[in-house]
């Protein structure tokens, strides 16, 4: 075994890359379940938050994991705090997941890539400051859409406002979403500030 692979296979940093990958999946499965709620209440907005986010809480995991291929067959043994975000309103699930991805920015991620870099893992330090990063966006998205709903402004705005339907594109500038879309017919729950939409 190469002298790297075996400082890794006795490194912090392998427990702190498992205890990320298993953040990061559990992270994803969270989001769906609070996407199939959001579902369920008639926000498709909000689903698609959630299913956005999802998606890029997998990519995560999977490079967290490839990091550990040169240990691949074995088994890895960490311990860990992993939150059990379960409640009865949608407001609560963005909050919980507005604070998770905060606490992994600030706290976790930032400790994991000092720690990798202060075991001479230079390139995982740096993917852990990277996705710290990300998940700072996260948090904030998911905070801002939460703001919005508890102050009742998911649909309505003090000022005109460009609004796009998730399902067909439409777009229109007023204070206030359709009730239903003019084009496909969906719900007012399909349409997002365009400000607040990655794809615009």
């Amino acid at each position: 075994m190469p002298d790297k692979t075996e400082a890794f296979l006795h490194s912090q940093t392998k427990e702190n890359l498992m205890r990320a990958f298993a953040g990061e999946s559990q992270a994803r499965n969270r989001y769906t379940i609070a996407a199939g709620i959001a579902h369920k209440a008639g926000l498709a907005v909000i689903e698609s938050v959630f299913m956005f986010t999802a998606g890029q809480e997998e990519v995560h995991a999977k490079q967290f994991y490839r990091q550990l291929a040169d240990l691949g067959g074995q088994t890895i043994r960490v311990d860990g705090t992993y939150p059990v975000d379960i409640f009865a309103d949608l407001r609560d699930y963005l909050r919980a997941a507005q604070h998770n991805e905060y606490q992994e920015w600030e706290h976790d991620y930032q400790h994991f890539a000092r720690t990798a870099m202060d075991e001479g893992f230079p390139l995982v330090g740096k993917l852990f400051e990277n996705i710290a990063n990300v998940e700072q966006t996260h948090g904030d998205r998911f905070g801002k859409f939460a703001d919005l709903l508890e102050k009742e402004q998911l649909f309505c705005s003090q000022v005109d406002v460009q609004w796009t339907c998730l399902h067909c594109g439409y777009v229109v500038t007023s204070t206030a979403a359709p009730a239903q879309c003019p084009v496909c017919r969906h719900p007012q729950g399909y349409f997002v500030r365009v400000e607040l939409s990655p794809w615009s």
